[in-house]
């Protein structure tokens, strides 16, 4: 038995639900392919697929091989890249993704400096708050903020992301300046919604954590329109420094310093992270874009 053909053949029918989905794929007669997928079975004494007339889906053990499996794969096929690329000019698709609001306002702007000095990649970005998993998700370099994730990945410090409390002047002069964490509960509050909700406002008062939250005027994960909405004095928001940077140099935005101070989460050492996986750095594509994101962003 192939044993690789087989795995390949048995992770796309995962991936795909469907024995014939799978065969059209590789170009092969669903029952040859299906034939092989058998063959692994009775090699590991395990049944790894439930088979029915509507769909097939993994058994529970064949889930924990799945995932395994997919792991290798990706490997192998890394590995193979890295072999072909070697000592070759950067060249092919280069998968970014990055969060939203830095992707708008660092990123972009820079890929367009990248694409002169590198016309032979096509670039392919992604802008999302949402997390991703390199191995999974088919992506070469991720951008978020945050903590160095604990996942098997290499992660480079890009900037910090320190999350300060602004508010428009027109605002203040209206409902009054705060100077204590504690008055923000009297105020007008804007949040952005990450994927584990809107962010709080934590202070920690009399020796405890403490959440000074104001009021819901707004939650939204568009930083720009909740930037906007600062600037027109519907709210204070907590945002990265880097992200209002704009707007504070302009004076639409004036940052408000308050006692204690105001985070969104009990540890304040947060960063923006440029990831990618070990081996991927062989592949001239992904050394030269992060040598690059590096030398322009980091600080």
């Amino acid at each position: 038995m192939d044993q690789f053909r087989a795995l390949r053949y048995f992770s796309k029918v995962a991936e795909t639900g469907s024995f014939t989905k799978a065969a059209g794929v590789f170009g092969v007669p669903p029952s040859s392919l299906s034939r092989r997928v058998a063959d692994l079975e009775n090699s590991l004494g395990a049944t790894l697929l439930k088979r029915s007339t509507r769909e097939v889906k993994l058994t529970e053990v064949g889930q924990r091989y799945y995932t395994q499996v997919l792991d290798i794969l990706n490997q192998l096929e890394q590995s193979n890249e890295a072999v072909r690329s070697y000592q070759a000019k950067p060249m092919g698709h280069l998968h970014i993704s990055s969060m939203v609001g830095f992707g708008e306002r660092i990123l972009l702007p820079l890929l367009d400096e990248f694409s002169q000095l590198y016309p032979e990649i096509v670039l392919d970005v992604s802008l999302s708050d949402e997390l991703s998993a390199l191995s999974r998700d088919d992506v070469d370099l991720a951008i978020r903020g945050g903590y160095a994730p604990n996942e098997r990945v290499l992660a480079i410090k890009l900037m910090g992301n320190q999350f300060i409390p602004v508010a428009a002047p027109s605002y203040l002069a209206e409902m009054g300046k705060p100077v204590h964490a504690i008055e923000l509960k009297q105020h007008k509050g804007l949040y952005f919604r990450t994927p584990n909700g809107p962010t709080p406002w934590l202070s920690y008062i009399n020796a405890q954590w403490q959440d000074v939250s104001a009021p819901q005027v707004a939650v939204s994960n568009n930083g720009n329109w909740l930037g906007d909405m600062a600037a027109k004095g519907k709210g204070i928001l907590m945002v990265p420094r880097w992200a209002t940077a704009h707007h504070l140099e302009s004076g639409k935005l004036v940052e408000l310093v308050l006692e204690p101070q105001v985070q969104i989460n009990q540890n304040n050492d947060m960063a923006v992270y440029l990831l990618y996986q070990k081996q991927r750095y062989l592949v001239p594509k992904v050394k030269a874009a992060v040598d690059f994101l590096v030398a322009r962003v980091k600080c």
